[in-house]
């Protein structure tokens, strides 16, 4: 069978959370989100895992997750470092914020050999996403054919404020996306959602079956050099007028390929609810989850024996 790698971003400040959240244990055994990332992967097929991690952070990680996991899984560790730049390119004056979740990918080309997917560290996918995810990289023979699977973003939501989305607009007959927008601002509204782009002053509303991306991507090794060569453009375009603060999103490299005919995402969608840490108000709402889910059976006490 064709071989796999994961990519766990784990490189984000936690501002909003107030500290590492990567590491809040999730459950009674200790164990935090990435675990069940891991186990989730493994149990769907996946031969590596990468976790992209800032280097301060590398060793603490490997205590916390490497050791425990043991030879259950394959883990590389990679660095995202702010000095990551094109030629030419320098970290402007004042700039503490990461580039974004597509620069974090971009730091991995070195360990990526093989289709990928990419997630978020702080997010709880679910099993089937997983399993989906697996089974697109493993069938899939076009350089040009992506994945990403869509949350309904009623799923997606946390009480405690507002969150970050891409929102997907997809083609009639809903098996692909034809466009995504990252929404940078997304609270509740009803039964759905609502985002602003002007501090609040206006807001748009989204209905709750709206398909979002949470990060879960799936690409071709290919897609690598997407990812490197568009980073110099982006970086021009947005350096004059957001030098501290712009983003090099991950959305954004698949949205372009769309626009520009180079690639089709294939959405691989699902019910599943999301259970992510934004805030540390939302913790204990992920821990319940897991708990009920233990109790079902779906996932064992200790996820590594």
């Amino acid at each position: 069978m064709k071989k796999t790698q994961l990519i766990i971003m784990a490189a984000g400040l936690g501002s909003r959370f107030g500290g590492l959240k990567q590491m809040a244990p999730v459950d009674q055994e200790g164990h935090i989100i990435i675990d069940y990332s891991i186990f989730d992967a493994v149990r769907a097929g996946f031969d590596e895992i990468i976790v992209i991690v800032k280097p301060e952070n590398e060793q603490l990680f490997r205590e916390t997750i490497a050791n425990r996991i043991g030879d259950n899984a394959k883990i590389t560790f990679v660095h995202q470092r702010p000095d990551i730049l094109p030629e030419g390119y320098f970290i402007p004056e004042g700039r503490v914020k990461p580039w974004g979740t597509a620069h974090a990918v971009l730091c991995a080309n070195d360990a990526v050999d093989a289709p990928f997917c990419v997630i978020n560290a702080d997010d709880f996918y679910g099993a089937e996403a997983f399993e989906q995810m697996h089974r697109f990289l493993v069938e899939n023979e076009d350089n040009s054919a992506l994945a990403m699977v869509g949350y309904l973003i009623r799923n997606t939501l946390t009480e405690n404020g507002s969150v970050s989305r891409g929102v997907c607009e997809t083609s009639e007959d809903g098996l692909y996306m034809t466009a995504i927008r990252e929404r940078t601002t997304i609270i509740m509204q009803g039964d759905g959602a609502a985002y602003t782009e002007d501090g609040g002053k206006t807001y748009t509303f989204l209905p709750g079956d709206t398909a979002v991306s949470m990060n879960c991507w799936g690409f071709p090794r290919c897609i690598m050099d997407e990812f490197v060569n568009r980073f110099p453009d982006f970086l021009s375009e947005n350096l004059p007028v957001n030098p501290l603060k712009c983003e090099y999103f991950l959305p954004l490299i698949p949205d372009q390929m769309i626009r520009e005919g180079k690639a089709k995402v294939r959405l691989l969608k699902t019910g599943e609810k999301w259970y992510g840490i934004t805030y540390a108000a939302d913790l204990p709402d992920v821990q319940s989850a897991i708990e009920r889910m233990k109790q079902e059976g779906k996932y064992p006490r200790q996820l590594w024996k």
